[in-house]
């Protein structure tokens, strides 16, 4: 991870912090007016799609380019799977192994940055698989596309590459966190969870 990525990392905690707090507050609100009481487990969903959205838009983002800051001269890459070739390259330029390449890291971030999107269509939105990866695709290709035209013209000029192998490893990283939510559900749906309720009520109707 670079330096810049870590940057953009703390502020999207910030932002995220500023942004929850604005939530919080009118969230308890209702919580105690519609069910007498707080339920924990709402916060804290609420509090993780804030964080993983704050944190994915900042590391997408910023930072923005500086009065200084060079132009790229590629704006888009639209051959699959370049980052396998791009690994090659760095490791004949640098002599490193293939999984301490920049290249290679870059690429298992993009896959990490959907894998809690998966986790949440799944455990929160209940959806399948397919959903899941369409999903996936749709949240990536807008931000490809929103990078592509400059934050929509927003931004000086392009600072981001529209990148065809992100795509794919965004919508990856989906279906990967749909697996994961999935087994989650399996696990705690499991007949161990709800055994001792289950000799609880054996027991009692035995006394009776």
């Amino acid at each position: 991870m670079t330096n810049a990525q870590v940057t953009a990392l703390q502020y999207g905690f910030i932002g995220f912090l500023a942004l929850w707090t604005v939530v919080l507050v009118p969230q308890l609100i209702t919580q105690l007016a519609r069910h007498g009481g707080l339920r924990p487990r709402g916060i804290a969903t609420t509090g993780a799609v804030l964080l993983y959205g704050c944190m994915t838009l900042a590391v997408v983002f910023l930072p923005l380019p500086g009065p200084g800051a060079r132009r790229l001269s590629q704006t888009a890459q639209l051959h699959p799977f370049q980052w396998i070739t791009d690994i090659h390259t760095e490791m004949l330029k640098h002599g490193s192994q293939w999984f301490m390449t920049q290249t290679f890291q870059q690429a298992c971030l993009n896959v990490l940055l959907f894998v809690p999107l998966g986790v949440f269509a799944r455990v929160l939105w209940r959806r399948g698989l397919t959903g899941t990866v369409l999903i996936g695709f749709a949240a990536s290709l807008a931000i490809e596309f929103t990078q592509v035209t400059a934050n929509f013209g927003t931004a000086p000029y392009v600072y981001r590459i529209f990148d065809v192998d992100d795509l794919m490893n965004n919508t990856f990283g989906a279906g990967v966190g749909w697996v994961f939510g999935a087994l989650l559900l399996a696990v705690l749906r499991s007949p161990i969870g709800v055994q001792p309720a289950r000799r609880e009520r054996v027991h009692f109707a035995e006394t009776r």
